[in-house]
């Protein structure tokens, strides 16, 4: 009763508060000296992933339109963040090693906020210029569109020598030693900003303007109708989407040793599609455990070699076939969808007895 009349604001601050002090503690065991250093990686591309997959859904989910694009914004929040880390580290960062060693969660705090926000700014302004003459557009139009911007982008990091983008960016060279771009990426940082990714895409969803979001979603000329900019909205939510998806490239910059154009391909973008078709166009629950499982289990055939390569299509196939809907559809994970697929599986039991118990007796 007393937890109820606290503000919503504060509650939700303090629920924060909670999940960091918790992931503070994991991250003593997850960066533990005798760690295997494959298995973070695993992990820590497993929360990037979640953050692509809810920005991406906010705009192919929410509102239902197609992006492809999304991947150009993920290598301007990397290459972002990898410059400033390295270019502004005398005026800005001076206290940071200059050896690319991993920096720990206290001094990395100023520095990684620091290029995740202007990472994501600068994702976002992309994103609004991209946004504002591509979104009138609807389906394969805005598709091809997006995909279009986003091969521009990846062009024009190519031709780009301040961050080497036709090879490979690991850092300068600076009063004669070569400084590298700083390890500030971590599992606490990967993970606290998923929750908080999560937290907003929520907040997003269940408010009077997600209601506008999902009624474009249903019928855009009906919302319309309705007195709903439908293109103020779209930009929105993809201005939104460019933030979080650059603030995932520079956690991205800022934990790779090298940025090079190929971490920014066609096929990565398309990864990222698949995770939000998967888990259910719409659904932030079934997002997050798309891109969970969709970045570990790969990891998890490796004992099937080659093989694994034919394996993952085929279970995609599968699950596409039983499930085109995705695995949560538009629903979220909660009490209520657990009594939902609780009760299918009980009718599903008891359908399956009668049917078995028409055939003896006949």
């Amino acid at each position: 009763m007393v937890w109820s009349k606290v503000p919503l604001l504060l509650r939700r601050c303090a629920a924060l508060g909670f999940v960091a002090a918790v992931l503070l503690v994991i991250n003593r065991f997850v960066e533990a000296p005798d760690s295997n250093r494959y298995h973070e990686n695993v992990i820590v591309f497993i929360g990037i992933n979640i953050i692509l997959a809810v920005a991406l859904n906010i705009v192919n989910g929410f509102t239902g339109q197609f992006s492809l694009g999304h991947i150009g914004f993920f290598a301007v929040g990397a290459y972002v963040a990898a410059a400033l880390g390295t270019y502004g580290h005398d005026r800005l960062f001076p206290w940071l090693p200059v050896d690319g060693s991993a920096t720990s969660v206290g001094p990395a705090a100023f520095p990684i906020i620091f290029m995740m926000v202007a990472s994501g700014l600068a994702a976002a302004l992309i994103g609004l210029l991209v946004g504002l003459p591509s979104l009138r557009l609807r389906g394969d139009y805005l598709a091809i569109m997006t995909l279009g911007f986003a091969q521009i982008i990846q062009v024009v990091l190519l031709n780009l020598p301040v961050v080497d983008g036709a090879t490979s960016f690991t850092g300068i060279e600076r009063h004669g030693i070569f400084e590298l771009t700083p390890h500030l990426t971590n599992f606490f940082w990967v993970y606290f900003v998923a929750a908080v990714v999560i937290w907003a895409a929520y907040g997003l969803r269940f408010s009077t303007h997600g209601l506008a979001l999902m009624a474009v979603r249903e019928d855009e000329i009906a919302a319309e109708a309705m007195g709903i900019n439908t293109t103020k909205y779209k930009v929105i939510a993809f201005v939104v989407s460019a933030f979080f998806t650059g603030v995932a490239g520079a956690l991205f910059g800022l934990y790779v040793s090298a940025l090079t154009n190929d971490q920014f391909s066609f096929m990565q973008g398309i990864n990222i599609v698949v995770m939000v078709v998967l888990g259910g166009l719409g659904s932030i629950s079934g997002v997050t455990i798309a891109a969970v499982l969709l970045t570990g289990l790969p990891e998890m055939l490796r004992f099937t070699e080659n093989y694994r390569l034919v394996i993952l299509p085929l279970l995609l196939i599968l699950l596409m076939l039983t499930r085109p809907q995705g695995i949560f559809g538009r629903d979220e994970l909660s009490a209520g969808w657990f009594a939902k697929q609780f009760q299918a599986v009980r009718g599903w039991v008891r359908g399956g007895g009668s049917r078995l118990a028409g055939r003896r007796t006949r």
